[in-house]
């Protein structure tokens, strides 16, 4: 065994490495993409391993599935990034170009037999399906870093698989044979720059996992599962920064809190399903017709907050009737027919520089005016007047 042997075996080791690592993070995070980028690096051990250390077979055929090895790889590769999104895979096109590119190769394997014409056409096959993930990311937000990295991986992927070839190959010509081309600048070079490509692409996605799973802790945190709307800490972190805003852009905001009407007897005389079916009624008609900026929080058992940027007294207190009314129909087909449940609301608009918790605060105090007038409606906010010095005397 020289020095040749051991490094044909770095992009295999890299392969099996980083294959390992995204099953066992596929194991811990069921997603699609995860299983993919485990794909991905198998696909590249293997053909790598076939390529480089396999048996030499007649007329060179151990080359064909080293190659397909190859493509699969960058197929595999593309899908995860793309469904990291959860953008529809170009499955179809890139199969389509895949298999273009293996027929051309076997054109020139067995008919035409050219090692650089083969060279060319598995690299710019691979780097097509490359530039497809390049496509689908372009139009897309990216909001994080790691967005950004995941697009100038496979854009610079794209780049050096469709131009490292062509430049390398005019500059040293052909290979008259396959001992020629593994001890050329070229295999070098593709060894190496695979292996770094490989090494980045695969830390740049497993910084998206770990990114990911994050994003879902907190969701998990700061969501209530019954209802479908934030939980208290979700709600009040949400609403803070959202109000923030606001106040910074001397925009209105309304905030209404809305409580289910003799909730607790509802448990008592129907019990705790039926209760908690008009709760997630509830959550739904709220995301249902709540403007797309609204926060929304389950506080309490039975007590709901919505904050709502940008709503003037008359927009908040629209939004609050239409809650009102349409729960009834919100339940339907939830809870028995003759169970027509209700809910009070208590609605406030902040005024300047005016805090989350004095809001809520003002909002309960509505909230606590609607229950003692009757129940089933709306009351708004109204400060008590400030009685003057003289009128004091």
């Amino acid at each position: 065994m020289n020095g040749q042997f051991f490094i044909s075996l770095l992009n295999p080791g890299i392969g099996l490495l980083f294959a390992t690592a995204f099953f066992l993070l596929w194991l811990n995070r069921r997603e699609r993409y995860v299983a993919y980028a485990a794909c991905a690096y198998t696909a590249s051990a293997i053909a790598f391993l076939i390529q480089d250390v396999g048996p030499v077979l007649p007329m060179e055929l151990q080359r064909l599935p080293a190659n397909m090895g190859f493509l699969a790889t960058g197929m595999f590769f593309a899908a995860a990034i793309v469904k990291r999104y959860d953008l529809p895979v170009p499955w179809r096109a890139m199969t389509l170009t895949a298999g273009v590119s293996t027929a051309v190769f076997i054109w020139f394997l067995l008919v035409q037999p050219s090692i650089a014409a083969r060279i060319l056409t598995i690299s710019t096959g691979a780097g097509i399906i490359a530039a497809m993930v390049v496509r689908a990311l372009w139009p897309i937000e990216k909001r994080h870093l790691i967005d950004r990295v995941l697009f100038w991986v496979a854009a610079l992927s794209a780049l050096n698989l469709i131009v490292r070839p062509v430049v390398l190959l005019s500059l040293g010509g052909g290979f008259d044979d396959y001992v020629g081309f593994q001890q050329s600048v070229y295999w070098t070079t593709v060894q190496f720059s695979q292996a770094m490509v490989s090494i980045a692409a695969a830390i740049s996605l497993m910084v998206a996992v770990a990114i990911d799973q994050i994003a879902e802790l907190r969701r998990q945190v700061g969501n209530d599962d019954l209802s479908g709307l934030l939980n208290r800490r979700g709600f009040e972190a949400q609403a803070d920064a959202a109000l923030r805003r606001c106040i910074e852009a001397d925009r209105p905001v309304a905030l209404m809190i809305a409580d289910l009407d003799r909730f607790k007897s509802i448990n008592d005389n129907h019990g705790h399903a039926v209760g908690d079916a008009i709760i997630a009624a509830f959550g739904a008609h709220v995301r249902l017709i709540g403007p797309p900026d609204m926060v929304a929080g389950r506080i309490g058992g039975e007590e709901f907050a919505l904050l709502i940027p940008g709503a003037t007294i008359e927009a908040g207190r629209q939004l609050a009737e239409a809650v009102r009314t349409g729960l009834e129909a919100a339940c339907a087909g939830r809870v028995q027919a003759k169970l027509c449940p209700t809910t009070s609301i208590g609605l406030t608009i902040g005024a300047p520089r005016t805090g989350l918790s004095a809001l809520m605060h003002e909002a309960d105090q509505a909230l606590y005016e609607a229950k003692r007038t009757g129940r089933n409606r709306v009351r708004t906010f109204t400060p008590k007047p400030v009685r003057s010095a003289a009128a004091c005397g």
